[in-house]
């Protein structure tokens, strides 16, 4: 039922001369964003979802740790490429080289990466596994 002081409700079926012709336009269509409304919030929520991947470093056990070192040093003797997965940053890094040296001073060992030969530093401290081809 239409009430009888407010007429027609629906402005379709209204007489457009009864129409009023101030109504303001708004916003229009806009995209919703809901998380990326801030370029802080955005910069926010894109680090807490970083991190969520992230991971602790791992505890070796002196005897992995031994094995990793004679693993270290038969590939040098032998020249053998390895794949060593280090830890960097929070994440599980891997890398093919070749060890060249093996720095007991500075605990590092230095290798060129076997795609691009470029020079590779990883720091004893860092290394998890490693494994001979």
């Amino acid at each position: 039922m239409i009430h009888p002081i407010y007429g027609e409700t629906d402005y379709r079926k209204v007489e457009p001369e009864q129409l009023n012709r101030n109504i303001p336009k708004g916003r229009g269509m806009i995209k919703w964003a809901p998380f990326a409304t801030m370029p802080q919030q955005f910069a926010d929520v894109r680090r807490q979802i970083e991190n969520q991947n992230k991971v602790e470093r791992p505890e070796l056990s002196e005897d992995r740790v031994q094995e990793i070192n004679e693993t270290l040093h038969i590939a040098l003797a032998k020249h053998q490429d390895v794949t060593i997965e280090y830890y960097m940053d929070g994440y599980i890094q891997s890398v093919d080289m070749t060890i060249e040296k093996i720095d007991q001073w500075a605990a590092i060992i230095i290798g060129s990466v076997t795609s691009n030969h470029q020079t590779f530093f990883i720091s004893f401290m860092d290394i998890i596994n490693i494994y001979t081809h």
